[in-house]
C-alpha cells in the first residue's frame, strides 16, 4: 500500500507546471524554526518550506535555487489559502472527507505498523544469515567453458575433427572456419551453465570433459558445431550485494504473514458472503 499524496496542477508565470505537495507530518521544526511568511497570520516556517523544496528537487530539470524555493513557498501559500477556504466553507465537516479522512488514517497506521514491526526488524545479519542459508541448501549447478566452431554443412564440420585429430589448434580453426559472433574470440563462449544455450548445444558440452572435444558433428537450427570443453567448475552463486534487495522483500514478507496470521486469529473476521469466504480463504493459503 502506498501512502497517499495530495495533489493539483498550478501554474508559475506562464511555463512551470508543479504539484502541490502534502503537508508533512513531522517537518522538524524547532522553537526558533524562522518564519518565512504568514498566511492570515498562520505561519509558514523554514523547516517547511526546506521539506517542501526537497520534494520539488529534481523536478524542474537545472532551475536555479532561488526560484525553487519561489516555486516551493508559491505551493505552500496556495495549498494554506485553498484549506483555510475549504474550512470556512465547511468540507472538513462532510461525511466524504471524514471517510477519506478515516481512511486516510488507517492508511498511515498501516504504513507505520508496517515500517516499525516489520522493516525494522530486518537487518543486515539477519539477511546475511538468510542468504548463507539459501546458498547452503539451493542444489549445486555445474558451469562449463566452452569453444564452438559453427559451420553450414556436415562435411565442413567433418573436416575441421579431422583437422583437430591432427594436432590443429582449435582456436585458429574457429578464427579461420566458424561463422558464428565468437569466432573473432577463437570460438570462445565463456562459462555458462545449463538452460543458457539451446538443448542440443548443450546436451553434449555437458557430457565432455575438459580438453574433449566432440567426434562427430552438433546439429543445431544455427547450423553445425564443433565444441571443445576447457573447464568444468561449480557454478558461483550470485554475490551477496546483488540479491539483498530481493532478499529484503522476501523476508517482509514473511515477516509480515507471519505476523497478520497471528493477528487474525480467533473468530475476529467474519465474511458474511460464503462464495467470498471461500475466495478469500484460497488467496490466504496462496499466500
Amino acid at each position: 500500500m502506498q501512502k497517499r499524496h495530495l495533489a493539483a496542477a498550478a501554474l508559475l508565470a506562464t511555463t512551470v507546471s508543479f504539484a502541490v505537495p502534502s503537508f508533512a507530518q513531522d517537518s522538524g521544526s524547532t522553537a526558533d524554526d524562522a518564519v518565512v511568511a504568514t498566511v492570515d497570520g498562520a505561519p509558514i516556517t523554514q523547516s517547511e518550506l526546506q521539506t517542501t523544496l526537497d520534494q520539488f528537487k529534481g523536478q524542474f530539470g537545472q532551475m536555479p535555487e532561488e526560484q525553487l524555493r519561489a516555486v516551493a513557498l508559491s505551493s505552500l501559500i496556495d495549498m494554506k489559502v485553498i484549506t483555510d477556504a475549504a474550512e470556512k466553507e465547511g468540507l472538513d465537516k462532510t461525511e466524504a472527507f471524514k471517510t477519506r479522512m478515516d481512511q486516510m488514517r488507517q492508511e498511515e497506521l498501516y504504513n507505520t505498523f508496517f515500517d516499525e514491526k516489520i522493516n525494522a526488524q530486518i537487518t543486515p545479519e539477519m539477511l546475511k544469515a538468510r542468504y548463507d542459508e539459501e546458498i547452503a541448501n539451493a542444489p549445486k549447478q555445474e558451469e562449463v567453458h566452452a569453444r564452438h566452431i559453427l559451420v553450414d554443412t556436415e562435411d565442413e564440420a567433418k573436416e575441421i575433427i579431422k583437422e583437430l585429430d591432427n594436432g590443429a589448434d582449435f582456436a585458429e580453426l574457429a578464427k579461420e572456419h566458424s561463422t558464428g559472433p565468437s569466432a573473432e574470440s577463437g570460438g570462445d563462449l565463456g562459462y555458462f551453465s545449463k538452460g543458457q544455450m539451446v538443448p542440443e548445444f548443450e546436451e553434449v558440452a555437458f557430457s565432455l570433459e575438459p580438453g574433449e572435444y566432440t567426434e562427430t558433428p552438433v546439429q543445431t537450427q544455427f547450423g553445425y558445431h564443433v565444441i571443445e570443453v576447457e573447464d568444468v567448475r561449480e557454478k558461483t552463486p550470485i554475490p551477496f550485494e546483488q540479491v539483498e534487495p530481493q532478499l529484503r522483500q522476501l523476508v517482509a514478507s514473511e515477516k509480515y504473514n507471519e505476523v497478520v496470521s497471528k493477528l487474525k486469529t480467533g473468530d475476529k473476521i467474519v465474511i458474511e458472503d460464503k462464495d467470498l469466504q471461500q475466495a478469500y480463504e484460497a488467496v490466504n493459503k496462496m499466500q
